[in-house]
């Protein structure tokens, strides 16, 4: 089996890249190689020709994502324009797993068609699926028809919502498995109504969420049994940014790392923050708010790599 510089590809491969220009906390050191694919073929080629012993890393556009100081070991997987194509047809929505979220909901909605929760979601398709997505109670496990991927030795799967198994922000996508698009099912709309509903989304995001600030969405999970996870007898009483609150860690630092004064669930890169000043905070709230309520507060920023050498 070969190395990545090994392959022939019609992409682009970069060894030692830096990662921090591709996350929105602007942190992270190098993978050992980034590989970006023109195409789904150009994918399953270079996975199928891959020493199965290299890691691989599918990486989006890094909006829910810390990337470790000392960067990761293997590949990572970035998709691009190859996979970002958007086709509403016959009540359906495809959609390529490089696609904005942002830009999924607009379409859709010049088509009629009512995806208007991606609105407001920062990041791509392929993250939206694997980590069931969702806001205003809506989630892509209520819209997925089918999502397409390339598995680790380079095959195409097709996945279903029952072979995903969604749940509350996860999936049991099979592992080393890279989505490259997915299929949607959307309740019509007018189009004018529905992009007047994503305008008030916006502002509502806007006048609640530090937008301007360097982030990666929401920090920590709300409380097992308290989120909001569709469910029937599901509670909506407690979110992540009371516990926080109650803790008294709204607006706390670490180094260049804060955690934000206008929603004290987003982590902020408030200056030159690593991320190890990033993760850090977070496991110092974490602590705090076990030592105050009793809640373990769960991650839904990932992280990933290595911390920097000693």
């Amino acid at each position: 089996m070969a190395t990545p510089d090994q392959i022939e590809i019609r992409g682009t491969l970069t060894p030692d890249r830096p990662l921090d220009s591709l996350t929105w906390l602007r942190v992270g050191g190098p993978a050992d190689w980034l590989f970006q694919p023109a195409d789904r073929d150009d994918l399953g080629h270079f996975l199928a020709e891959l020493d199965p012993e290299i890691p691989v890393f599918p990486m989006g556009v890094g909006s829910n994502l810390i990337v470790r100081d000392g960067g990761i070991r293997g590949v990572v997987i970035r998709l691009g324009r190859g996979f970002n194509a958007i086709d509403c047809n016959a009540g359906e929505i495809t959609a390529g797993a490089a696609a904005l979220d942002a830009h999924v909901a607009r379409k859709a909605a010049e088509a009629g068609l009512d995806l208007t929760f991606l609105r407001t979601i920062p990041g791509a398709i392929g993250g939206a699926v694997r980590m069931n997505a969702g806001c205003y109670g809506s989630y892509v496990a209520d819209h997925l028809i089918e999502a397409e991927a390339v598995a680790r030795d380079g095959s195409v799967l097709r996945l279903t919502p029952e072979t995903l198994e969604f749940a509350y922000r996860s999936t049991c996508l099979p592992p080393g498995c890279v989505i490259t698009s997915a299929r949607f099912r959307a309740a019509p709309g007018d189009p004018d109504e529905l992009a007047e509903k994503m305008q008030h989304q916006l502002a509502r995001r806007d006048a609640t969420q530090p937008t301007r600030d360097r982030t990666a969405g929401s920090t920590f999970r709300n409380p097992v049994g308290y989120s909001s996870t569709g469910a029937a007898d599901d509670t909506h009483e407690l979110k992540a940014w009371k516990v926080i609150d109650d803790a008294g860690m709204r607006g706390a630092r670490r180094g260049g790392a804060q955690m934000s004064e206008k929603h004290s669930n987003f982590l902020v890169n408030a200056g030159n923050a690593t991320a190890a000043d990033l993760e850090g905070l977070g496991e110092e709230v974490r602590k705090k708010v076990y030592q105050i309520s009793g809640i373990e507060l769960e991650w839904e920023i990932m992280r990933v790599g290595e911390p920097a050498p000693q």
